[in-house]
């Protein structure tokens, strides 16, 4: 793929990325009284009592811990992350998730990615502070930068902040992935064009 020749890092998103997951979100939101086509943060931020924001977190992080405990690396993650860098292309991780479920995630799947922005650190995407944060922190230039998710906020997240999105749709075909810039099938597949682009 031509479009990824001349990129200089790889910042991913977790939950269904790099790892699985198995987080209900309409179960979350039916505990929550979360009208089903409203983000569950936004939903949150937006309560006025702090007592029952406070226990509204308090619910996605027991989800967030059950699911962490039981979240195994996508196929072909490992090799891609070797492949990244052999290839010298530095790489982070962008997620919705809280730290605790992230951390627990990355150690139980050896995820050796120092760079990890959860959403206690920057607003949530699609808002592309973190992002852009990332490429500060790198000095590179957002434009430079591809952000790899699974979902329709990552795509937009990755547009906010100037960067190519690639998403992948694990062999499904859902309507927006043709507002991405690139998609692929897996993780094998974004390995392949990554190395592909740095041989010619």
């Amino acid at each position: 793929m031509e479009k990824l020749a001349n990129i200089k890092g790889v910042i991913f998103d977790l939950d269904g990325t790099l790892v699985e997951s198995e987080l209900d979100f309409r179960k979350i939101k039916q505990q929550l009284n979360c009208p089903i086509d409203t983000d569950i943060l936004n939903y949150i931020d937006a309560m006025t009592s702090i007592d029952e924001q406070q226990r509204a977190q308090q619910i996605i992080i027991d989800h967030e811990t059950f699911d962490a405990k039981n979240a195994k690396a996508l196929p072909h993650m490992h090799s891609l992350l070797t492949s990244l860098q052999e290839l010298a292309l530095p790489a982070a991780i962008v997620t919705r998730n809280s730290k605790a479920a992230t951390a627990t995630k990355l150690s139980q799947n050896d995820i050796n990615i120092a760079l990890v922005l959860t959403r206690e650190c920057y607003p949530a995407k699609p808002a592309p502070d973190a992002l852009l944060a990332i490429a500060d922190q790198w000095q590179i230039s957002a434009a430079e930068l591809i952000y790899v998710g699974d979902y329709l906020y990552d795509i937009q997240a990755a547009k906010n902040a100037g960067m190519m999105s690639v998403f992948i749709n694990h062999h499904k075909q859902p309507e927006y992935q043709l507002q991405a810039d690139i998609i692929v099938r897996d993780l094998k597949e974004l390995q392949t064009a990554i190395e592909a682009s740095r041989q010619g």
